[in-house]
Formats: C-alpha cells, structure tokens, sequence
C-alpha cells in the first residue's frame, strides 16, 4: 500500500476538508507574514524618512547658519589685539587707544595657523580737531581685512575704504550738511565722499573714515597702527586663554580684549539654529519609533492568537476527518496495517497542508502587508522569513493533526468494524 497515493485519494474525496485546512494554514501564514511585512515597510519609510529629513534639516540647518552668520556678522568684530603697553583705563576713556605697533602685526598674524580667529582688520584711529571745519572727529584708518592664507577667504565684515574717499559720521555730514560726491578737504589733502553713514549712537557718529596708509600720513604714524580687529571663531575650544596663547605664541608684545556679550549673541544664534535641526530630526524619529511600537503591540496580540486559532481548528478538521474515515481505518487495521502507517496517513496530509499553505499564505500576506503598508517592491521580500514559514506552518499542521492520528491509529479494529 502506498500512503502517498492514499493520501491524495483522501484529498480528493473529501476536498471541503483539506479546503478548510488550507485556508486555516493560509490565513495564519498571511496574518504572520503580513503583519511582519508591514513593520519592514514601516522601518524603510522610517529609514528613507528619517534619511530625508536629515538631509532637509542639514541644508536648512546650512541656510540658518549662513542667515544667522549674516545677520550676526553686523554685530562687528569681537576681539580688539592692542600693544601690551596700552592701558585699558585710557582706552576706555578715550575709546582708542594710545599706543602703537607695527602695522606688520597683522601680516605676521595672518601668515600663521591660526585655528581660532577670522577677519583680521587692522586700524589706526586717533581724536584729533578737522581744522578745516574747526570740529573734533574721531579719524579711524583701515585697510582691507586680511585674509589668512590657509583658509577660504570669507566675506568681509568691514569693507576696505579706497584711497581719495572718504566715510562720515551722521553727525558730521548731518551738521555740516555734506552728501556723497561731495569734495571735502582734510589737512589739505582732498577727498571724495563715499558715503554718510545712518545714526548709530556711539562715537562713530563722529568718526572720519579713510584708507590706513592716507590715516597714517595724516598722523605721522607712517607703518602703525593701534589696534587689530578680530573675530572669534565659534568652535570648540576656543576660551578667551586659548586665544590669548595663540596670539601671543606669534605676537608675543600684545594683549588681547574680549567683547563678550557679542560673542555670546553669535554663538547662541548658531546653537540655535543647530539645536532646532537636530531637534527636528529627534522629534521625527521618536514619532516613527512609537508607530513602529503600536504596530508591534498589536503584532504580539493578533499572530498569537491566529495561531492558536488555527491550530485548534485544524485539529477538529482532523478529528472530524478521523470520525468520517473511522470504517476505512478499522479494516486497514484489520487487514494488519501498523499503526506508525495509519498515524502516516493523516501526519503526511498535515504536512500537504502546512507546505501548500506556507507558501500561498506567505504571498497572500506579501500582497495585504504590501497594499496596507503602501508600498509593493522587491524590498519587502524576505527569503529568510519563507524558509521560517515552511519550515513551521508544517509543524503547526503536525501538532494540530497529531493527536486525532494517535487516536485514529490505536483504535480496535474489532471494536470499529463490530460499531459498523
């Protein structure tokens, strides 16, 4: 006797039964791979979520930081380098300073490595009476800010005054009724003026603007200057010591100034914008994991309990096909069919069962997770996950269909075929 050929025998005749099955293996295979499939998907559009929004916040975060280093930037320069020499009193009381150094500084600065300082601008101002309009001004020369040859040149905060021109105060040019193009004369020499300045409430009211080496002619000062404008880079490491050394490692007779609330403003504005980035991102990230959380609890609910479904039906399937098959059994018995051969009969049809329905239960829960999930690609195929489900919807079928075969193969055949 072949059990395979009586196997199928048994499928076809009774086909509602091997149906109902199926469908029992099927829907607890798709209700597994389905709700598996789902949280794949969810992690790949968390994933090329996540990964877009990373790549949205660093170029707003780009944005914010250029918008903030702009607007910062009109805060002016934070760091004053002045000659070791000069007292802070005085140049409070005087708001310049007094003494001076070689104009060379700024180039020796510029030329070292500096890690912690942009912009280099230097100056030389001095109060001194405008003879031709019998005024006392604030006469500041500068030159074009230096760059330093190991970094990328950035946009000036201060643009160079060119030579023959010259920039006034709101004061001045509002008292002495001065407009740009017009010519004035400063210590005999003509210049053009390129610009009047809007009111600012400080002593650059009153201030002269030239080009450093006309300032210095002016003055008697040929090759000096009395301060070097800085700015402090915002990065790490960068104390007022850690600046005060590097400056010093290079111009050793200096001292070195901190305007601090400035700095504070500009560092705040660009941790913010970086603060808001990142939190961007978090916030995002926190959302999807609490998604993928609810799917799981609901995960570790539903397949449970499909599964335990399943199997309980697929065990009174079997025991029904037991009670229907219960003549045919008696005489296999009773014509010395071994009850390992019986149990095989039913044992083998759970394992038909379990194969068909892994497989088709596998793609029919491919195609729900894949439409409910919204997205149908080759990504959300898992091999592994279909060895798993052929490897264990069988075992599901065998334990549902091995209790009604152990009964089935121990029944007396005398007592059935007397029952018959």
């Amino acid at each position: 006797m072949k059990i395979g050929l009586l196997v199928v025998k048994e499928i076809k005749r009774r086909k509602l039964n091997f149906s109902l099955g199926l469908l029992s293996v099927i829907f607890a295979v798709a209700s597994v791979t389905g709700a598996l499939t789902m949280l794949k998907i969810h992690d790949i559009n968390s994933d090329k979520l996540i990964s877009g929004k990373e790549k949205e916040t660093r170029e707003r975060l780009a944005v914010l930081q250029d918008d903030y280093r702009k607007i910062t930037k009109k805060l002016g320069f934070n760091l004053l380098i002045l000659p070791e020499d000069q007292n802070l009193s005085d140049l409070y009381a005087d708001d310049f300073a007094a003494k001076l150094m070689p104009e060379s500084y700024v180039d020796s600065l510029a030329n070292s490595r500096s890690i912690f300082i942009r912009h280099l601008l230097p100056s030389l101002q001095e109060k001194m009476i405008w003879p031709e309009k019998h005024r006392t001004i604030i006469l500041t020369g500068i030159r074009g800010e230096v760059p330093f040859l190991h970094k990328n040149p950035k946009e000036p905060i201060i643009q160079a005054v060119p030579k023959g021109t010259i920039v006034l105060g709101y004061e001045l040019h509002k008292s002495m009724q001065i407009k740009e193009g017009d010519k004035v004369t400063l210590k005999g020499d003509i210049f053009t003026v390129r610009k009047c300045n809007e009111a600012r409430g400080n002593k650059d009211d009153i201030t002269v603007w030239i080009a450093l080496d006309e300032a210095q002619k002016i003055l008697n000062k040929e090759g000096k200057i009395n301060a070097i404008q800085a700015l402090k880079c915002h990065c790490a490491g960068n104390s007022l010591a850690a600046v005060r050394d590097e400056v010093h490692s290079v111009l050793p007779g200096t001292q070195v100034i901190e305007k601090g609330s400035k700095v504070l403003m500009r560092a705040e504005a660009r941790d913010r914008a970086a603060r808001e980035a990142l939190e961007a991102i978090e916030a995002e990230k926190n959302h999807r994991k609490s998604m993928r959380k609810e799917q799981e609890h609901f995960a570790s609910i539903l397949v449970p309990v499909v599964l335990f479904g399943s199997g309980i039906w697929i065990a009174f399937l079997f025991i029904g096909n037991v009670r229907e098959r219960k003549s045919e059994i008696g005489i296999l018995r009773a014509v010395g069919v071994k009850e390992w051969k019986i149990m095989k009969l039913f044992l083998l049809k759970a394992v038909i069962i379990g194969v068909l329905g892994a497989i088709a239960g596998y793609f029919a829960g491919l195609g729900t997770g894949g439409i409910l999930g919204g997205q149908f690609t080759l990504k959300i195929f898992d091999i592994n996950l279909l060895l798993i489900v052929l490897i264990f919807a069988p075992i599901l079928a065998l334990m549902a269909a091995y209790v009604p075969a152990t009964i089935a193969a121990r029944q007396n055949p005398a007592n059935v075929l007397r029952e018959e």
